[in-house]
Parts: C-alpha cells; structure tokens; sequence
C-alpha cells in the first residue's frame, strides 16, 4: 500500500494539495469580523458566527503560519482577540448571553456576539471551539507579553468549562441547555464525534467528567461488519474524522479497542473504504457513485422535497447528517469530507480528489470545495451547464477539517501540538487509553 500512496501522491501533486488546503484556510481570513475574531458559519450573507468554527480558525491559524500564508503576529492578534471576546463575554442565564457554565451558545451573533436566535448551549462546539483555544496556546509558545497573555487565557477559558454540570445527574454528557427548556433530552452515546468531548471533559483540572462517564459512553457503540470490514460503527463520515482532526489516535488504545484489536485510527480507515464500496455498489443509482465518487456525511441538501426522477420516487433532503451504508441518502455527497479522510487512506481519497476537481468544476468555489452536490436532482436553472445541484455556499466546520486534516497527513502538525497540551493525555488516561505515544 505505501507504493500505491506514493504513485498516488505524485499523480494529484503536491501543489494541487497545497493549493486545495491554502483555499480552505483562506475562509478563516476572509469570513471573520475584525473586531472580535468571529467566523461565520457559512459564506451566505448575513450569517451567524459558529463556536465550532471558530474553534476550526483558532487551530488553523498555526498552520497558516507554518505555511507563510500569514504572518506570526497577525495569527497571534487575531487569536487574541477571538479569546479575549469570550472570556469578556456575558456569561448567565439569561435568553440573550453568550455561553453558561464556561460553554457558548452554538451560534452568536457577529457583531453584538450574543446567542443567536434560540440556538443551544452546545456541548460539542464547545468541545471544539476549547480544542482550538488548547492548540493555539501549544503553538504560540514564546516568551513576549502577547503570546503569554494568550496562553494565560486559553488555559483559564477550559479551566472555566463545568463538564460535569452538563451531564444533568447523569454519567453520560447531554447534547446542551437552553434558557427556555433546561437540558436537551439527547445525550452523547453510541461512537459519535464526542470522543474529544470526554477526553476534555476528564482531563479538566476543576470540574471534571466522573471517571465513569467514558465507560458509560462507550457501552453504547455498536461493532458492526460491513461488506467484509469489521467496525465502530458511526454513518456519516464526520464522526470518523472531527475527534481525529486533534487527537493523534494512531497506536493508543482504550478498553473498547484492545478488545478488538484495533485503534480508532484504523477503525477509522476501514470507515472510509466501507464508503468508498457503498458509493461503489451504489444500491440506490445515485448518478456519479463509483469508485471515486463518495463522501456521504452531514452536510447541505438540495431541500426537503420529492421528484420522480427517471421513473423512481426521489425523497431529497436539507442539511442533514448522511451516512453509509444505512442512510440517509439522496445522492449528495461532500468532497470536503473526503479530503478530511486524507490521514487515514490518502490510496483511495487522492484519486477521488483528483476526480472531482477535474471531472465537476462547479463544486470549486472561492475557498475550495463547496459543502456539496448531487447530481440525481435536476437542476430548476433554465441553461444550467452542470447537472444536478450544487450548494451555494462554503461552511467553516467543512473546511476546518481539510486545512487540519491536510496538515497532519502532510506534517503532523495538529496532533503533535495536542499530543503536548497536558489535559489531553491526562484526560486521554483518565478514559483507559494507554501505548503508543502515551
């Protein structure tokens, strides 16, 4: 197989790869207010800043400026400015805060930076926007007032997050809170993207995850075999890949993957090929499934609606969380989440990026991929070139993932950053996790 990477590597090119992840980073550049750091959640005007995103921009920018696409101090002021915004921000609960407990809202505004509309109290986009607050003060680690005072605050904004609150009397952690409702019904249980969730929550030095949390979650995962591949099984490719993105798990394990023999890493790998083999089978004739063309995660839809297409019955669907090889699906896939596949099977997602770079110039847009596209819906556009649709717009939690994942398939970057930050391996510990670079 590193024979076949290699050949691979060298048909896409270093270049193109270079040039796909540089385009992904320029939305943390661009769609950001100057003021206080925020990033939007999505290129359409108008729209709220998402604490994940911000999370995906603060980790980032450390990459930008290994990569001279920016500058160490313009990375550091704008990194200030995003952590001295939420330690600043108004923390209660009343309707219109910005966060509760150390957690934020979901979405804020981006101006005033308070909750949006009637989002939650997001548990996981807290995760991530602490996670980037975490690997920004591993990287920006000099000695000047700026870099300091960044780390100072970084440090006191996890120390801030009451983990054990947001599990509501329970082991297990609750998706969030609103002012209106109390807790959300649902919890993070069975193999989801909260695998950074609870390494966090345990390794909090104040107001820690009980130890039982982690086995409490990992009691509910559900071990499958699919088309001959034995694994965690999660649908949708981002469950796969968003806890990866900071948390280098090549090698380590915990009770749940000594047990089978694997680490979440190659569990990882074997996820990506069991899409790759659905798009394959492709047993709903979806237009443009084969061998290099897949990617089914959460992402955006065509809209909730149904067409008869070539004689069959279509449902099509908004943003929703698609998956392989259960469901849902209504041909739309998402070249971003293909690319955020990088580390674990470059063999097989080179090729495919090369595919729909060349073969589909409407899903490139000005920061690289657009969310995605189907091309089993017909398009409402009288002349339209392309066919199917295409989504508009550029997410931040899409194209986070690609300049992270990127990076550590081409140096590393991120896990080595998070491997040094303290919290993570205690909390990585606290779970069961031992060998490897543990």
């Amino acid at each position: 197989m590193p024979g076949e990477q290699n050949a691979v590597s060298s048909n896409f090119g270093e270049e193109r790869l270079d040039a796909l992840q540089r385009h992904s980073f320029e939305y943390f550049l661009h769609e950001t207010n100057s003021i206080n750091g925020l990033v939007a959640d999505k290129s359409q005007p108008g729209s709220p800043a998402s604490i994940a995103a911000v999370g995906f921009a603060l980790a980032a920018y450390p990459v930008g400026v290994e990569r001279g696409w920016m500058t160490r101090a313009d990375a550091v002021d704008r990194t200030l400015k995003l952590l001295r915004f939420f330690w600043d921000s108004p923390q209660g609960t009343a309707p219109d805060e910005t966060g509760y407990k150390g957690f934020y809202y979901h979405f804020l505004d981006m101006n005033t930076g308070r909750r949006a509309g009637l989002c939650e109290l997001s548990t996981i986009d807290s995760t991530f926007l602490i996670a980037g607050m975490l690997a920004a003060a591993a990287y920006f680690d000099h000695e000047d007032e700026d870099e300091q005072a960044l780390r100072t605050l970084a440090d006191a904004l996890y120390r801030r997050v009451n983990w054990a609150w947001a599990c509501n009397g329970a082991a297990t952690v609750t998706h969030g809170w609103t002012p209106e409702t109390g807790f959300l019904p649902y919890r993070w249980s069975g193999y989801d993207e909260a695998t950074l969730l609870y390494v966090l929550g345990l390794g909090s030095p104040t107001y820690p995850l009980p130890t039982e949390s982690y086995a409490a979650w990992t009691s509910t995962y559900e071990w499958k075999t699919i088309y001959g591949y034995e694994l965690l099984y999660g649908g949708p490719l981002f469950i796969h890949q968003y806890s990866h993105i900071w948390l280098d798990m090549r090698g380590i394990q915990d009770a749940f993957a000594l047990e089978k023999g694997i680490d979440y890493c190659e569990n990882s790998r074997r996820a990506t090929y069991v899409q790759r083999e659905y798009a394959i089978r492709n047993p709903l004739g979806f237009a443009g499934y084969g061998e290099n063309f897949w990617g089914l995660t959460a992402s955006d839809g065509p809209g909730q609606t149904t067409r008869r297409i070539k004689g069959i019955e279509r449902s099509f669907f908004d943003y929703v969380g698609r998956g392989a090889p259960y469901g849902p699906d209504d041909g739309t896939v998402a070249p971003w989440a293909v690319a955020a596949s990088l580390p674990f099977a470059p063999e097989i997602v080179l090729p495919s990026l090369q595919h729909f770079r060349d073969v589909y110039p409407q899903v490139t847009g000005e920061y690289c991929f657009r969310c995605s596209f189907n091309l089993t819906f017909a398009s409402d556009e009288e002349g339209d070139v392309h066919p199917g649709w295409t989504s508009p717009y550029h997410f931040g939690i899409n194209l986070g993932p690609v300049v992270l994942m990127c990076e550590n398939y081409r140096s590393g970057l991120l896990w080595r950053l998070m491997r040094s930050c303290l919290y993570i391996a205690a909390g990585l510990r606290r779970a069961g996790f031992t060998r490897g670079w543990l």
